[in-house]
């Protein structure tokens, strides 16, 4: 019987079919070919099928695997100009000397890796003889993301340039003495040098597509042209498993960034063994990239194999190719022809026939030597390729052999990315095989030369007249052209110093309405780049986007819901904001690429990143650690900051912490203001030292982290008084004293002094009264913005006094003299207050939210952490009462007044 439920064939399909004798034809000839060719012809012809429907633009959902071979065939190749004999004489002496520098550096134990460098230096080569513009040229020339791993081989090239001596080489890992060479691309080491780090694995990737994004924000906002540059990442195929490293690849496709290329080393290997034992790599990033709508190159076999494929009449190669896993390709790699006669031809009756035809040299010279990526003209085809490509990015897939040149006891070992020297017969195995004039007496007591042919040889002659052509050396970042930005209009910060009487206002709505400010600036306005993830209506900010603008490179092709609205939501080619979307690390990464654009594109602009607090630094901290190195400016600002002001979000969105993990970051000046006054005054500095004229021995490479609360507040006036602004920017300033709070305290009454950040400021205001009028106490409040600031004056402080110079603290001048003991309070756990403590010369103690947050009330959550005004006032009698200055009892009765 009939399932009267079963889905007949027609119903598969929603689509209309309007001739359902022709589709049957087509199905029919399917038919046929498989019963009468076999099934792999059948494949073969569907899959040329789609590729030719692919390349007419209909509307098909894309193939997103092709065979296991090159994308561009061996006669499709265009000529590579140059001279192919002089660039690879220029590859063997900075293979050499790469290898030699590491293997030098080993006798030291500072280690360093040689694999990497040696199965891509032609895909460096190539692109720094005929690809890489550099800072003379159109725009701002290209920008480079160096695989880290690779860094020795790029040291080698600026050696053989005359960048580096051969001092510098011998210190490579070694900085700590001066004229060193940090391990891997860090600009904060070598700022010169390297542009961008890239070390933290994912991050490289992730920050070159939001790079080649900004170039676009930048041009298209009219800041500059830098439509001529190009973005080229150099990735490993292991790295590619961070999450960071394909995270942004629809943005890069979906906003057509064809200013982008990814250059992938697929030498098949990670750390500790291949990338994809079982499966294979190359065809799974294929997929990945294809899919996320990226234009895919791959370059995976070199010339030697022409020959075999030509032999392969009926498919059984590339079948066999694609069927062999990564990890026995890696085995291939280090046996005999006899194993892969049996192994890899063996497999297939076609394939024994066709290995008939192949001598054992034929065979070693294909499966040991001959990858795509280790032949200059497949290189150059790739990336001409790339170039050329319009519409969306690139990824190249080369493939290498990791350790290629370096020797037996290298190539493809799983254990070479641990393997940090050579021996000395090693060397002149290698030296042979690049053929290189390096004699025997040239070791000396064993330790390996450096090579160089001469600074007037052709080989550098060559190198020096290709870079001339590509507008200079590369890598290179260069700042001295920058010139301070004209100071903002005072009145905007000014505006703040009168306090908002009584209108309730939060700080990070403060924050909002100075940027509104500031962004009206006519010298300054357009520099500022306003970039936050998807919450701009939590933080005020939907009041920017009529006037600002979000940035699009489509700008706005529909009508938008709110259009009758005030505050509509605008999208424009030339918009202002960034709005991320929900992504918190291309947020960042939008932050890194405009706060280093001052280097990179000689243009100084200020971003600020507005941000839930606790998704900033506990989410995001290692980019944080990457804007450091990278030497970025701006403010980063953690909007409904503290643990107990963001009701109802519970355990996982409280931020108890994020000031601390900012103090580790030596780059991050970190601010936690209590009044809108207080964020004016940050900011004005902010602006000053990292984008006008620096103070002596200060350093403008810095950025601040901002912590502002989403509690409207009325905002007190700036107390009168010299020494405030100072008091702000260093850390700390006394707010007010009981008597100047109008509370007329006795004459003999204890005191003591409460210290309070952020919104912690409010419960010890009403604390300070409390104590005066309950308890007799005398409070005096000060205003900590900084503790970690507080902390690294004194440890400079500290330092110097052991150069023998004296010097105080400035926490202990400013509470020089100030009456009874202290006790500070803030929104965070009690290790960011406790950061100073060492140096307060009064008895110490301390109140903060440690612990897990939890979902309820404001009042409810300051209770229960123990840092509401009650339990101030409980903890401040407890500690003068120790001291004898008040009745032990009155500890025990505030407690049970208050109810804790």
């Amino acid at each position: 019987m009939t399932d009267p439920y079963a889905i007949q064939p027609s119903e598969l399909d929603q689509l209309p079919d309007r001739d359902p004798e022709e589709t049957a034809e087509w199905q029919a000839s399917l038919d046929a070919v498989t019963k009468a060719a076999g099934p792999h012809r059948a494949a073969y012809l569907m899959r040329r099928t789609l590729e030719r429907a692919e390349g007419n633009g209909l509307a098909l959902p894309k193939l997103l695997e092709t065979d296991y071979v090159n994308s561009i065939p061996t006669a499709a190749e265009p000529s590579a100009p140059g001279d192919e004999a002089l660039e690879r004489r220029i590859t063997a002496w900075n293979r050499w000397n790469a290898a030699a520098m590491v293997t030098r550096g080993a006798k030291h134990g500072v280690g360093g890796h040689i694999a990497t460098f040696a199965s891509a230096a032609w895909l460096y080569e190539t692109g720094f003889n005929h690809f890489f513009k550099g800072k003379e040229a159109d725009g701002s020339g290209d920008q480079l993301y160096i695989q880290g791993h690779a860094s020795p081989g790029i040291y080698a090239r600026a050696f053989l340039d005359g960048r580096l001596t051969e001092a510098h080489l011998d210190n490579f890992r070694q900085e700590a003495g001066g004229n060193g060479l940090p391990s891997y691309p860090h600009p904060r080491r070598l700022p010169w040098l390297w542009e961008f780090p890239t070390v933290s694995m994912g991050l490289g990737p992730l920050s070159a597509i939001y790079q080649a994004r900004f170039n676009r924000y930048l041009t298209a906002r009219g800041i500059k042209d830098v439509s001529e540059s190009h973005v080229w990442a150099f990735l490993g195929d292991g790295e590619m498993d961070e999450p960071e490293s394909t995270a942004a690849l629809a943005l890069a496709s979906r906003e057509g960034l064809d200013n982008l290329t990814f250059v992938i080393n697929c030498n098949l290997q990670r750390l500790d063994g291949p990338v994809r034992a079982n499966f294979k790599i190359v065809q799974e990033l294929e997929a990945q990239f294809r899919g996320a709508g990226w234009n895919v190159v791959k370059s995976l076999w070199g010339n030697a194999w022409d020959e075999l494929f030509q032999l392969d009449t009926t498919g059984a190669l590339v079948r066999r190719l694609r069927e062999v896993p990564d990890a026995q390709v890696q085995t291939y790699q280090t046996r005999d022809a006899a194993y892969i006669r049996e192994d890899f031809f063996g497999k297939d009756p076609a394939l024994v026939e066709l290995a008939k035809l192949l001598s054992d040299d034929k065979i070693l010279e294909c499966f040991h030597l001959s990858r795509g990526g280790h032949e200059s003209r497949k290189v150059y085809a790739a990336y001409k390729a790339a170039v050329e490509h319009k519409g969306g990015p690139t990824v190249i897939l080369a493939q290498t052999v990791k350790g290629h040149t370096l020797g037996a006891g290298f190539a493809s070992k799983n254990a070479n990315h641990q393997m940090k020297k050579l021996s000395t017969d090693e060397f002149k195995q290698m030296r042979d095989l690049l053929e290189l004039p390096i004699k025997d007496s040239d070791f000396i007591d064993g330790v390996v030369p450096y090579g160089h042919p001469g600074a007037d040889s052709p080989e550098v002659r060559y190198l020096q007249e290709r870079r001339a052509a590509l507008g200079g050396p590369a890598p290179a970042r260069r700042t001295h052209a920058i010139a301070p930005l004209p100071s903002a209009s005072e009145k905007a910060f000014a505006s703040f110093d009168k306090g908002s009487g009584a209108q309730n206002v939060a700080t990070t709505m403060a924050f909002v309405r100075l940027v509104k400010d500031l962004v009206r600036d006519k010298e300054t306005g357009k520099r500022w780049v306003p970039i936050v993830p998807d919450e701009a209506r939590t933080f005020g900010m939907e009041s920017l986007f009529p006037s600002l603008g979000i940035y699009s490179p489509k700008g706005q092709t529909y009508e938008p819901v709110d259009r009758d609205q005030l505050m509509y939501y605008k999208e424009a080619k030339n918009g202002q904001i960034l709005n991320e979307g929900i992504t918190e690390a291309g947020s960042m990464a939008d932050f890194i690429a405009a706060s280093t654009s001052y280097a990179t594109h000689g243009e100084a602009m200020i971003p600020f990143y507005i941000f839930y607090s606790m998704f900033g630094w506990q989410r995001t901290a290692d980019q944080m650690w990457q804007l450091g190195d990278q030497l970025g400016r701006g403010f980063l600002v953690g909007a409904t900051a503290g643990r107990t002001t963001l009701t109802g979000e519970g355990l996982q969105h409280a931020d108890g912490h994020s000031p601390v993990i900012a103090a580790t970051n030596p780059a991050a000046l970190s601010y936690d203001p209590a009044f809108a006054y207080e964020v004016a005054a940050i900011v004005k500095d902010g602006i000053r030292r990292m984008y006008g004229e620096a103070a002596p021995g200060e350093d403008s490479n810095v950025f601040y982290y901002l912590t502002v609360y989403n509690e409207p507040i009325p905002q007190p006036a700036k107390p009168a008084g010299l020494g405030i602004d100072e008091g702000i920017v260093k850390g700390l300033y006394r707010f007010n004293t009981a008597e100047s709070a109008g509370l007329s305290p006795a004459a003999n009454a204890a005191r003591i002094q409460l210290l309070g950040s952020g919104t912690a400021i409010h419960w010890t205001l009403k604390a300070q009264q409390m104590l005066a009028e309950e308890w007799g106490v005398a409070a005096d409040v000060w205003s900590a913005t900084s503790w970690t600031e507080l902390r690294r004056d004194a440890l400079d402080a500290d330092a110097a006094l052991l150069r023998g110079e004296e010097r105080v603290p400035y926490v202990r001048q400013a509470l020089h003299g100030a009456e009874g003991p202290v006790l500070a309070v803030s929104d965070y756990m009690r290790q960011v207050p406790d950061q100073i403590a060492q140096w307060v010369e009064q008895d110490w103690s301390s109140l903060g939210a440690d612990g897990f947050g939890l979902s309820d009330t404001r009042d409810a959550a300051r209770r229960y952490f123990g840092v509401d005004a009650e339990s101030i006032v409980v903890a401040a009698l407890a500690q003068l009462a120790r001291r004898g200055e008040v009745k032990a009892t009155a500890v025990k009765e505030a407690r049970e007044r208050y109810g804790l």
